[in-house]
Formats: structure tokens, sequence, C-alpha cells
């Protein structure tokens, strides 16, 4: 993920000498484990949209619209745009969808609102294709509102099989397809929610820390995953992304996409092991180009620049945009046809 080396010379602070390095982690791993026993009765009830979380250009939109009925939320109005399209205006699949909510023409033509008021309804205009997908979620809520269980499931379910299977099965029908898309979408929602308490730490945190830790003084390398063929070097998110791995969470490749590997702590709510990152844009999640993994104290492990060495340095920074807390379903939820 572009790992920008004249910004991070810039703004990274002095990485802390390798000498206390390891002994420093070492008992922050072990802290990790104290520290999520402290929070793992907290409440991970959520209102609203998490900060940076969804693109500026986007937010009132989805914000305005993801409130038009019981069904949906603002979160996962936002979960379901990303998924469609990964925020991107112009997207067009081969199956013809079209657009930042990926509406094929003939859905549009029944769907499709005037979300600007401006005359017209523009399947590419994201005024108009945000406001139709809450239409849409909205109509098809309304559709099978009788329908026993959860009625944000049941509408979900009936986005990907029909609402007719769920009126059918008298809930969310036992469709893997479409099971999975309830719990993916649901899933990933949570990735786009302000939380009111803290959010619960992942479970494989420490040992996370643990793999990073173990690669300290290695060289940076541009695009480096760490394999025997590249001397074991990484880059920023080769880095997280290995880290991850070696507890069991597969990571996408880049960056921008590990932004929705989870929810969203506050600065005040960092642990060790939650992923932090740093953007050109501070409104907008799509110019992230730079992460590490928080250790505590300040400190992340990172990965920063050619001619540097993998090291701790401060999150602390101008361009520091927000955390993520891994976990493994979130990381399951991504579209991982997504990059950035």
């Amino acid at each position: 993920m572009g790992e920008d080396g004249r910004v991070r010379k810039v703004w990274l602070g002095v990485s802390v000498g390798l000498g206390v390095s390891f002994s420093f982690v070492g008992l922050l791993v072990v802290g990790t484990y104290m520290v999520a026993a402290d929070l793992t009765g907290g409440s991970g009830r959520a209102v609203g949209l998490a900060k940076g979380a969804v693109p500026a250009a986007y937010q009132g939109l989805v914000q305005k619209w993801g409130n038009s009925c019981p069904a949906i939320n603002p979160a996962l109005l936002a979960a379901q745009l990303y998924q469609e399209s990964g925020w991107n205006a112009k997207a067009q699949s081969p199956a013809d969808a079209r657009g930042i909510a990926q509406f094929i023409p003939s859905t549009w033509a029944a769907h499709g609102v005037d979300g600007d008021k401006d005359g017209d309804r523009d399947i590419w205009d994201p005024k108009d294709a945000i406001a139709s997908a809450a239409a849409y979620d909205c109509s098809l809520a309304e559709y099978v509102k009788d329908v026993p269980g959860n009625a944000t499931h049941n509408m979900l379910a009936s986005y990907n099989a029909g609402a007719y299977a769920v009126i059918k099965h008298g809930g969310v029908p036992p469709y893997r397809e479409t099971r999975n898309y309830v719990k993916t979408i649901t899933t990933l929602a949570k990735s786009f929610e302000a939380p009111v308490q803290r959010v619960r730490p992942s479970r494989q945190s420490a040992g996370a820390i643990y793999f990073a830790q173990k690669q300290l003084g290695k060289p940076y390398l541009w695009g480096g995953n760490g394999t025997p063929e590249q001397g074991g070097r990484f880059d920023c998110s080769g880095l997280t992304k290995a880290a991850y791995k070696s507890v069991g969470i597969e990571l996408p490749r880049v960056a921008n996409d590990q932004w929705n590997a989870g929810p969203h702590p506050k600065r005040n709510e960092l642990i060790p092991g939650d992923l932090v990152f740093f953007a050109y844009d501070l409104d907008d999640p799509r110019s992230i180009h730079h992460v590490g993994m928080y250790v505590g104290g300040g400190y992340m492990i990172n990965a920063p620049y050619t001619g540097a060495v993998i090291r701790f340095d401060k999150i602390d920074t101008p361009d520091y945009i927000g955390a993520t807390r891994v976990t493994q379903d979130g990381a399951k939820a991504l579209p991982r046809a997504n990059s950035a």
C-alpha cells in the first residue's frame, strides 16, 4: 500500500533503540491479555458513523439516507455501498451494475430516485444512487415487514435472494450465499459504526505483536511480503498482513482495505495490537498511505519507508487518521476485489 517515503521521513518520529525494543514489546505482549480481560465485558453498541470511516464527499449522504427507515442505519448503508463498489462512483461490473450503489439499469428504472431533487435520476450520481440504495432497502423491508425475525436481516436476505424467498421460509432462507451475505454486511457495518463505549479487543492481537516484534531491524522493502525470495523483508501493509496471518486472520494486502477489518477505537482507547493508519486526507479513508501496529505508550511497530528498518515510531503525527481493532469476522467480511 502507498508507503510514501517522503511523507513518512518528514512526519515519523525518531525510532526507539532496538536494544530496549524487544524487552519493551515483551512486556506489552503480556499486558495485551491483561488489557483484553478488562475490556471484554464492555458493550459493543454503536450509534452513527465513526470519524473518517466514510469518505467526506459521501458522509452526509450516508448519514441522511441511512436513517430512512428502522431496518437500516448509516453504518449498514455504508457497509453495503463499500461492499458493492468500494466507494467508486464510476464502478461498472461485467453484469452492467453501475455506480457507487451498483444498480443494474432494470432495477434502477423501478427503484431509482431523484435524491438531490435536480429533476433527473442519474444512476452515476452518488446523490441519487445513495438515496436510491436506501429507498430500495426500505422498500424491501416494507415488503417483508410481517415476516418473523430480525427486520434488518430479513431486508438484507431479500436484497440477496428476493423477498419471495424470505416470505416463503419465514425469515432468512437456508441458502449459504444469502446467510453469508447477511453476516458479511452486518459484520462489515461494525467497521463504520461510531462506538459509544470501548470496542472489544481482538483475542489474536498479542500473537500478532509477537510476530511483528521478531521483524524489528529488518530493512524495508516496497511490496515486501516477507518471502524467502525477498529476504524476509516487508513494507508496511505486508508486515501487518503477515502478523495477523500468523494468528489465523487473513487481511487484504493493502492498508486502505485493512482499514475496514474491524471497528474503530478512539485514540484514548487504543490497546496493543490495534492497527493505526495514516492518510493524505483525514476526511477520506481512501487516501490512507501507511499502517502500523500499535504497541502502547503512543508507539507502533511499522515498516516506514525505503532506506529505513522495521522499528518503533510515534503514532501522533499530522497524518494520523485513526485505528482499527481487527476481528476475525471483520477481516472475512472485506470485499477482496477492492484496492486503493
